[in-house]
């Protein structure tokens, strides 16, 4: 019990500290470019976890185009929306919004994999859906762009949960090999549109749309050197590549329910980190949708648990 609460401490720490790392690092370089190199080096850092997976099947051929759509979904949509969240918005708003993504999830089984919603996911869903729209404010939006952004890239995250979760299913791999093969081949992907941004006839015909333009040529190992060794090596080996893989060893020590502990506490520490370590304001209304959405968690983890202890019993 005490390796699996260390296991919680740092994950919840790595994943609660992302977007403010992820916002000192910004300055130096494009979030594009940020993004590409986080999830390579994370990728690479959870080779080493894979060995430790219950199932020990290799990578197979067969088995790429599944980590091709994950892969999408996960590097090159949801984290490159979530990079620019953080880009546009503040690094706490953006964490709380992104904290929302088992909202998504939960939608997404209802649809795709026709899971049935119980009363208590649904009460949870319903309340954080209140705290997410208090935190949003739509009567006074200040910065939908950036809202936006933080907001799609948590659907997106929530859709990609459920498509790994059919993947683990068809593939056989774990959480760990799932994530790793994800991040890699996510990787390649975004390595080929970035490249693409470098053809002479994209690169001047994106300059020319104002919204376009800063994604022309985007560099690939600008700045990557020993003056920003420190940020990009706790950016991406401590938050990608060391929160993932202490979250799922968690979950292979104690189940999903006490690694949920790591998305549950998010909300609330992740503003506090950011109002200390980089002094981020943290207004009213947000303040009140975290405590809403923690309540939502909090129903979600005691139901959880609840659910789990009856099904134990049952057999």
């Amino acid at each position: 019990m005490r390796k699996t609460f260390l296991y919680i401490i740092i994950s919840t720490f790595m994943f609660s500290s992302m977007e403010i790392a992820l916002k000192s690092a910004g300055g130096a370089f494009n979030p594009i470019q940020l993004n590409l190199i986080r999830f390579f080096i994370g990728g690479i850092v959870l080779i080493p976890f894979t060995f430790s997976d219950k199932v020990k099947n290799g990578f197979k051929i067969k088995n790429l185009f599944i980590f091709m759509l994950t892969g999408f979904l996960c590097v090159v949509v949801s984290m490159t929306l979530f990079q620019l969240a953080v880009v546009y918005d503040k690094a706490s708003t953006v964490a709380v919004l992104f904290s929302c993504n088992p909202i998504f999830a939960i939608l997404f089984a209802l649809l795709i994999l026709r899971e049935k919603i119980t009363r208590v996911s649904f009460i949870s869903l319903i309340i954080s859906l209140i705290g997410l729209l208090v935190i949003v404010n739509p009567a006074n939006l200040t910065n939908p762009l950036g809202l936006s952004l933080a907001i799609g890239s948590a659907l997106t995250f929530g859709l990609y949960s459920i498509v790994t979760r059919w993947g683990s299913f068809v593939t056989g791999y774990g959480g760990l090999k799932m994530t790793c093969y994800t991040f890699l081949v996510g990787s390649a992907e975004l390595l080929i549109l970035i490249s693409c941004s470098h053809i002479n006839f994209i690169s001047s015909k994106m300059s020319k749309v104002a919204w376009l333009k800063d994604f022309a040529s985007m560099p690939i190992i600008q700045n990557v050197n020993l003056h920003y060794f420190w940020i990009l090596f706790f950016v991406s080996v401590c938050v990608t590549g060391g929160g993932f893989a202490f979250y799922f060893l968690t979950m292979d020590l104690s189940g999903v329910s006490m690694a949920s502990l790591v998305f549950f506490i998010k909300p609330g520490l992740a503003p506090i980190l950011a109002m200390i370590l980089i002094g981020e304001h943290i207004t009213l209304n947000t303040v009140i949708g975290i405590i809403i959405i923690l309540i939502g968690s909090v129903i979600t983890f005691v139901g959880n648990q609840i659910e789990t202890k009856n099904s134990g019993m049952k057999v």
